[in-house]
């Protein structure tokens, strides 16, 4: 499991003729790999793309996910049953059966290479309300009428009272989103045209051009791709456990 990990560190650091070579000491290390990946291409821009999707993605599945969780879970209303079925029911619909749907629809609206275009389909999903309903459901009812009982309106309680409850799942949703959107590739490869609005795992597969993968770019630019992920892991790794056994429990 590390090995490969090392591997992608070590070969973004070797000469291309050097690459085949499994060992994980570069014979001549070098920079270049990464001065021409900085310098020869848009990489920044590429990771400054997916920062935007990926964070902003986050942050609404988050807000609207966990909103939609609550309602269904906490506030009677008639047909909620059916409403969260049929949100479920879209589980089912392979993603591939949209693309072209999707793409239609967001050409008419002129929302192709651009930011809302990519982040559109993912800014609210029926795993994440799904997840977040099972965990409201746990909440005491009791808990949540003390809170209205204070004065608090039904946002307030949702806002101060439920999400608190639900911090695990909240944080375990919260980086699946994130690695998903990170890595990305059908959809944003579709419906990006230009090179500046191009995200990193469209970027990087362009390195794999018709004479051959350039294997030493990919792996400098995959070793420079993985580093929010570690940082996010390094940071949250006691949430991401915790939140993962519990999505397990349910």
């Amino acid at each position: 499991m590390v090995f490969p990990f090392l591997w992608m560190l070590a070969t973004s650091f070797k000469e291309s003729a050097e690459v085949f070579n499994i060992s994980l000491i570069p014979r001549r290390p070098t920079w270049e790999n990464y001065r021409t990946l900085l310098e020869g291409t848009q990489y920044l821009r590429w990771y400054l793309n997916s920062a935007i999707v990926a964070v902003i993605t986050t942050m609404s599945e988050a807000f609207f996910d966990t909103m939609a969780g609550y309602g269904l879970a906490k506030i009677r209303f008639p047909g909620r049953g059916l409403i969260l079925v049929l949100i479920l029911s879209t589980l089912m619909i392979p993603t591939e059966m949209l693309i072209i749907p999707w793409y239609m629809m967001f050409t008419r609206a002129g929302l192709v290479d651009t930011y809302w275009g990519i982040m559109l389909p993912g800014l609210v999903s029926a795993f994440g309300v799904f997840l977040m309903n099972q965990f409201m459901q746990g909440i005491p009812d009791d808990l949540l009428d003390a809170a209205r009982i204070d004065g608090l309106s039904e946002f307030g309680v949702w806002w101060h009272v439920a999400l608190h409850q639900v911090k695990p799942a909240l944080a375990a949703l919260c980086i699946l989103v994130f690695l998903g959107n990170w890595n990305a590739f059908l959809w944003p490869v579709i419906v990006i045209e230009s090179p500046a609005m191009r995200t990193l795992p469209v970027g990087i597969a362009l390195f794999s051009g018709e004479a051959g993968p350039e294997w030493q770019l990919i792996m400098a630019a995959a070793s420079l791709a993985v580093v929010p992920v570690v940082v996010v892991f390094a940071f949250f790794q006691r949430q991401i456990v915790q939140g993962i056994a519990l999505t397990g429990m349910k």
